[in-house]
């Protein structure tokens, strides 16, 4: 008889549990290891296989004791975590399991994780995860016909349903709130018409256009998503002039962003009074260098950072800010600095509430010519073009799963089970970019009701 297979998943966020459960019923021994042991029973509860255990991943000696007792770790805490997790599974020649990004911290490890003969298989989840796989797919189906890649437009978006974007923002927290919020700083690279277009982190919410994805039901904007240009190379199409990855938003987040980070609540800068609960109009006042706590000034202080289109507008994003509550006279959450202790305040207004659902819409298209979406812009060796585009519609269970947990969750599960099954192996820094990962993995997701929908729409 086989040795019990063992994993030890760091992490208690809002996707683990999927991942926990797919194991756990597998008959595979599943570590939950937290810095809160609280935090690691409340995942572990109900799940037969799952032991629950308080763990710091800053301490060495404990992370690689934890780390030699198993055969993978599932590193489902932040990214800048990621490299000391693959560092001690390398020192104890353990695989390694991710659904973020590759970092440059990371692939500098690369020849070390070879040298340990290990397995590192990251961005397995839903943005990246899911959509890798059906952009790989839908690429190397055309370049197996001889046609060419002209476009490709990979638009993804996870919000409420929207029965439940009842709020200035369109949107509650299925992930990280912070990750959310850091996310709307980052600075993006793409490729259009042939031309490298790059728009700084500040700059990023005026980029919003409507999308068109082809369903009338549903009403987006969407904006680049970080660097766009190194998928040409990732997903082989050189030939490509048009490649583009971005955020889906509903209508009115991005116009509140925008003066959220013109106005500075969106900076990390420490500031003294931010380390005391004062009344928000008072933090307001001072993160503006507003003239007093008043309304009307913490109003012209914003308009004096923030070019309004016309007073609707600046009507409806004042309304937004009071919403927010930054005009109150309820006390902060000071956490030190403006970024953090506007989080601390959209924690609490934009969770989702009992018996609400989320809803994940992820869209590719490509033109041979580009929903998810995925949307291909195609041309065929015969001259001909075509546009294509993979979907996917979901939306969560308010009795079980929301859809961003399922979405990245199963992805990673599976993934795990499937290294530890050997289908997949390194040695090496591993993502679904390649026709060899993506189409086992696309079969086996298929078994949890997890496609992407292909149409030809031109």
């Amino acid at each position: 008889m086989a040795p019990t297979q063992k994993a030890l998943l760091l992490g208690a966020g809002f996707v683990t549990r999927p991942t926990c459960q797919i194991l756990s019923d597998a008959g595979i021994e599943v570590t939950v290891a937290c810095r809160s042991l609280d935090h690691s029973k409340k995942l572990a509860e109900g799940l037969k296989n799952a032991h629950p255990i308080a763990l710091d991943v800053t301490d060495s000696t404990s992370l690689d004791k934890e780390v030699a007792k198993n055969d993978v770790v599932i590193s489902l805490i932040p990214y800048t975590f990621h490299a000391t997790v693959i560092k001690s599974a390398i020192r104890e020649k353990k695989h390694v399991v991710t659904t973020s990004y590759v970092s440059p911290a990371m692939l500098e490890l690369e020849k070390e994780v070879k040298e340990a003969g290990i397995t590192c298989m990251n961005e397995i989840g839903l943005d990246p995860g899911i959509d890798h796989l059906y952009a790989v797919k839908m690429i190397d189906e055309v370049h197996k016909k001889k046609g060419k890649i002209t476009s490709f437009l990979s638009y993804c978006g996870g919000l409420p349903a929207p029965e439940n974007s009842d709020n200035p923002l369109g949107y509650k927290f299925s992930w990280s709130s912070r990750g959310v919020l850091l996310a709307l700083r980052n600075a993006a690279r793409f490729y259009k018409d042939g031309k490298l277009v790059e728009v700084e982190g500040p700059d990023l919410m005026d980029t919003a256009k409507p999308f068109d994805s082809g369903y009338k039901g549903y009403s987006f904007l969407a904006y680049p998503n970080r660097d766009s240009t190194t998928y040409k190379e990732r997903y082989q199409i050189p030939e490509a002039e048009t490649v583009i990855r971005g955020t889906l938003r509903y209508q009115g987040f991005t116009e509140l962003v925008k003066v959220l980070v013109d106005i500075g609540f969106l900076s990390e800068e420490k500031f003294d009074f931010l380390n005391e609960p004062i009344p928000w109009k008072e933090a307001t006042q001072k993160i503006l260098s507003a003239t007093s706590s008043a309304e009307k000034d913490l109003a012209w202080g914003i308009g004096s950072k923030h070019d309004f289109q016309d007073n609707t507008q600046k009507d409806r994003i004042l309304s937004g800010l009071k919403w927010i509550g930054l005009f109150s006279d309820e006390k902060i959450s000071p956490r030190g600095n403006p970024l953090d202790t506007l989080c601390a305040a959209l924690e609490e207004k934009m969770q989702f509430e009992k018996g609400e659902r989320d809803f994940v819409f992820l869209q590719a298209r490509a033109d041979i010519y580009n929903k998810l979406q995925h949307r291909f812009g195609i041309e065929w060796a015969d001259g001909t073009k075509e546009t294509k585009t993979s979907t996917l519609c979901e939306y969560g269970d308010p009795k079980g799963y929301s859809a961003m947990a399922k979405l990245v969750g199963v992805p990673c599960g599976v993934a795990v089970k499937m290294v530890l099954d050997g289908k997949i192996k390194g040695p090496g820094i591993l993502a679904p970019v390649t026709p060899e990962l993506t189409y086992p993995l696309i079969e086996e997701l298929r078994k949890w009701d997890i496609e992407m929908t292909e149409k030809t729409v031109a």
